[in-house]
């Protein structure tokens, strides 16, 4: 099927009262995954591949995009192509000529003044070449290289009032927001502020996005939707999936050398993983 946008399919999200969900990019068979996940779940999905993926793959966004182009060339599902987590302007910059239809600039560690000032730029900077743009306000902790972070401390989560300020004053088209989760979390243990989500959604009229939904329980996702969530993303939790079928595969048979005995496993393992994350997301 045709790439689509990530606007179009935020804006169908939101007609149908569901959301959709954004799944992390690593490997060829990351992006083989997502796409037969979300055909078994007959949902759309946003393939997204952030800087510390482009990182692995020594700096390169070509190969890896053009990978997940293809995938998404021949699948069933309606999917797009989303660069996440970008920081560098380089990065950022090379998003339109590889097909990306959206961005999420990350400029959440600088104070305020310095996030609303480069995240304004970056906006003007995509909207002059059509594309949709995510930032960050509040801290989603857990991050590769980040120190520890308590989702639930003072000062963490994103203030209603500044959300509305911040979205005046950048233009962006969707905000990821701080409400309890954090990246990287391998246990589904995370409980969101339902009653803060409501207020965010009321605050801004853009959608709003969850990061570090890998370690957020079903129940707590589907209300999340139901509280005004548009966009999951979901990265730990294909990985976890992904590693756990290598790792059974390898001790079941310890002297397998070819690699697509236990990346056919892993591939499946997490095509089923995103088959289940999709099927909580009806409003």
């Amino acid at each position: 099927m045709p790439l689509a946008t990530t606007g179009e399919l935020i804006a169908a999200a939101r007609q149908n009262n569901r959301a959709v969900a954004a799944f992390n990019v690593i490997t060829l068979e990351h992006a083989e995954a997502i796409a037969t996940g979300a055909e078994q779940a007959g949902a759309d999905a946003i393939l997204q591949i952030s800087e510390n993926a482009v990182k692995f793959h020594g700096g390169s966004l070509t190969a890896i995009a053009a990978a997940a182009k293809a995938v998404a060339g021949t699948s069933r599902a309606r999917l797009s192509l989303h660069l996440d987590h970008v920081v560098s302007e380089d990065l950022l910059k090379r998003a339109h000529a590889e097909g990306f239809s959206s961005v999420m600039f990350d400029a959440s560690k600088m104070t305020y003044a310095e996030n609303v000032k480069a995240t304004a730029e970056a906006v003007r900077w995509g909207h002059e070449r059509g594309i949709w743009v995510e930032a960050e306000l509040g801290k989603v902790g857990g991050k590769e290289g980040e120190p520890p972070l308590d989702a639930h401390a003072p000062g963490v989560r994103t203030d209603p009032d500044e959300a509305r300020a911040y979205v005046e004053a950048t233009g962006v088209d969707a905000l990821a927001v701080a409400v309890g989760s954090s990246h990287a979390m391998t246990e589904r243990t995370a409980a969101l502020d339902h009653e803060l989500i409501a207020a965010l959604q009321r605050a801004v009229p853009v959608p709003l996005v969850l990061h570090g939904s890998s370690g957020v329980p079903d129940a707590e996702i589907r209300e999340a939707v139901r509280s005004g969530m548009l966009k999951i993303n979901v990265g730990t939790a294909l990985n976890t999936a992904f590693t756990g079928a290598v790792r059974a595969f390898l001790e079941a048979h310890p002297s397998a050398v070819d690699p697509r005995k236990y990346l056919v496993p892993a591939r499946e393992a997490m095509a089923g993983t995103v088959a289940h994350f999709l099927r909580q997301l009806e409003g």
